[in-house]
């Protein structure tokens, strides 16, 4: 079933579990998600990059939402760092169920100003708003993320956050805790700024997000979910795995039909995404939407 992301969240928020969203920009890497998240009974945001949608088309969009009527999950279908209007605009009328404006690396008035905009935009029509608040750093060696972020990362400050929720009427925030985009090099230890988290979620009670958090410690990531974490981002795991499976497959040069070379990514993948649920503590949560 097709859901917005504020009726998804707000059962996050009640029962203390943080929903996926994972990144996907193919139709292996959909059929693999769903099937997997139907298998755990999870609820699952399928998470779509504005650069994503301009290469896989508004047509994708089609089967995402076909595939999300038939399952009995719920799915959320989520515009992940729209930066312009006109990509929010674009992404409300494929059918996008939530939106995020990724107006960070503005100025708080500025990001203010903007995420209004979309929130009068969206709101009349059913579609949740995500924004972000503070910069999520950016790791300068995966050449292949197109999520943005900030050289440096600035951390979400309690009193902006409570101001900017009670301005904004936005649905959920992304915050800023110590965490980057992408996979982390080699020696590059993160570490979350829990106790900023504590203080954001007792002064805010919409759901939090958390993005650029595929290298960190999975204990790190589990006390954020504990303290009131309702959603993660992952992109760059679930990719990583499945296109190195992918080039061990094709070292065969002789195998040139999908249905013989996808079937082995998409489970190296999937087990990286039965590992996230199980970590973000959302199996066997589907219960709740019923």
């Amino acid at each position: 079933m097709l859901v917005n992301m504020k009726e998804l969240l707000s059962v996050a928020n009640e029962h203390n579990f943080a929903v996926p969203a994972f990144n996907i920009s193919s139709l292996p890497m959909l059929k693999g998600v769903i099937e997997t998240c139907e298998k755990e009974n999870s609820p699952v945001i399928i998470a779509i990059h504005p650069d994503e949608l301009e290469y896989v088309g508004d047509s994708f969009v089609e089967t995402i939402k076909h595939m999300a009527h038939k399952t009995h999950i719920p799915v959320v279908l989520h515009l992940d760092h729209g930066s312009t209007v006109e990509q929010i605009l674009r992404a409300i009328r494929d059918g996008f169920t939530s939106v995020m404006i990724d107006a960070s690396l503005k100025d708080i008035e500025d990001n203010i100003k903007i995420t209004k905009e979309v929130v009068s935009l969206a709101h009349p029509l059913n579609v949740s708003v995500e924004a972000e608040l503070g910069t999520v750093g950016n790791i300068k060696e995966d050449e292949g993320d197109i999520e943005g972020g900030s050289d440096e990362i600035m951390f979400t400050q309690p009193d902006d956050a409570e101001r900017f929720v009670e301005e904004t009427n936005v649905d959920s925030l992304a915050i800023a805790i110590g965490t980057a985009h992408g996979l982390y090099p080699e020696g590059f230890e993160p570490k979350l700024r829990l106790d900023l988290l504590s203080e954001i979620k007792e002064r805010i009670s919409i759901p939090l997000v958390l993005h650029g958090g595929s290298s960190n410690p999975d204990d790190e990531i589990a006390e954020a979910v504990r303290r009131g974490i309702n959603k993660i981002n992952i992109s760059s795991d679930i990719k990583s795995a499945f296109y190195k499976e992918c080039r061990k497959v094709l070292e065969n040069e002789q195998l040139r039909e999908p249905n013989v070379i996808y079937p082995r990514c998409i489970e190296k993948m999937n087990e990286v995404v039965r590992h996230k649920i199980q970590l973000f503590n959302s199996n066997d949560k589907v219960k709740y939407y019923k």
